[in-house]
């Protein structure tokens, strides 16, 4: 079966709630669990909780402030870092006050080893506080803990829907191609990439159909990773170091921005040049996942949300700004910090849950 077949195959697995299990043959499902056992052995269990990036940025900024909350697994919590300002949290919320010239309250409700079946009770948390937007990053580990991809997506695009229901943007940083984790040895190299490429795929349709928006993470655990993995692997070489949590949101940055209105008006319109368009998601969501950084958003043609392929989606390559510098968060609306923790960069404890 074809690529864009199958992540078709899935995502429909996941609508009408089909088990998935021969969109990758019963013999590769079982080869892949047997292999994942040895990979989660090889990087080891996760220990200690990343420091809480939840509170306020952008001191001194005018208001209303724009409200984040980030859900998901280990990449979204920033496990492995040592300081709050080396979290995806605080280079997020940094990134947006900077951008969007305004201050943003951001509360991380990600856990360390979340699969995607954890985010209806993040969501139950995140709900209350009725935030403006929601960043999700999960898949990895339903790929390592050999989830079948239809349960997977079709838990994400439960979560989107809660979310959008509620009035609640949503951007979804899709599954990473795990093929280049340095402890994952072959075959499950190989079977973990392919998985991971389809997941991401039927990750981005389901949440296109939805209502959300998706962002592809492919290479940011791809080619940049296996070129310089002591640079962009943590200690576990597994999960990604400050500089690869940062590149993750370098990448997250401009569809987030422009979910909550605030992208540039030179990118209004695809451009033809740059590789944007509008296509037929599936063959969009299949497109997204060889380059980092794609975005594909929902879109009307001819009044039409969808044609004869399906949904109608925008196909975007956003541009990206330098990273912005990361602040310390503040405790209060004020932008008051504790005494001494702009000099020790605190730690602040263990991230919520």
């Amino acid at each position: 079966m074809g690529t864009v077949g199958a992540a078709r195959k899935l995502a429909s697995a996941a609508a009408y709630g089909g088990g998935g299990l021969s969109v990758l043959g019963a013999g590769l499902y079982g080869l892949l669990r047997a292999e994942a056992k040895l990979a989660r052995r090889a990087i080891g269990e996760t220990t200690g909780a990343p420091p809480d990036a939840t509170g306020w940025y952008g001191r001194g900024r005018p208001g209303p402030a724009i409200k984040v909350a980030l859900l998901g697994d280990s990449s979204a919590a920033g496990y492995g870092v040592e300081r709050v300002t080396e979290t995806t949290g605080a280079f997020l919320a940094s990134g947006l006050a900077e951008s969007a010239d305004r201050r943003v309250h951001l509360r991380s409700y990600a856990v360390v080893g979340a699969r995607s079946s954890d985010l209806v009770g993040q969501i139950d948390r995140a709900l209350p506080t009725e935030p403006h937007v929601a960043i999700i990053l999960i898949g990895a580990n339903d790929v390592t803990h050999s989830v079948l991809p239809s349960q997977s997506v079709r838990h994400l695009s439960e979560a989107v829907r809660r979310l959008r229901d509620a009035g609640v943007e949503v951007v979804v940083g899709t599954c990473p191609d795990l093929g280049t984790v340095k402890p994952i040895a072959p075959p499950l190299k190989q079977v973990g990439r392919a998985w991971s490429h389809r997941l991401a795929a039927a990750q981005t349709i389901a949440v296109v159909e939805e209502g959300g928006r998706t962002v592809s993470l492919a290479s940011i655990l791809g080619p940049e990773f296996a070129a310089a993995p002591a640079l962009l692997f943590g200690p576990d070489r597994f999960h990604p170091s400050v500089d690869g949590y940062r590149r993750m949101v370098d990448t997250l940055l401009p569809s987030t921005l422009a979910a909550l209105g605030f992208a540039p008006e030179d990118e209004a319109e695809p451009e033809a040049y740059r590789g944007e368009g509008v296509l037929p998601v599936t063959t969009a969501a299949v497109e997204a996942v060889k380059t980092a950084g794609t975005e594909v958003d929902g879109t009307v043609v001819g009044g039409s949300r969808r044609g004869m392929r399906g949904l109608w989606v925008e196909m975007r390559h956003r541009r990206r700004k330098p990273t912005a510098a990361t602040e310390v968060p503040a405790d209060d609306e004020e932008g008051a910090i504790l005494p001494g923790a702009e000099d020790a960069d605190r730690d602040r404890g263990p991230a919520a849950v």
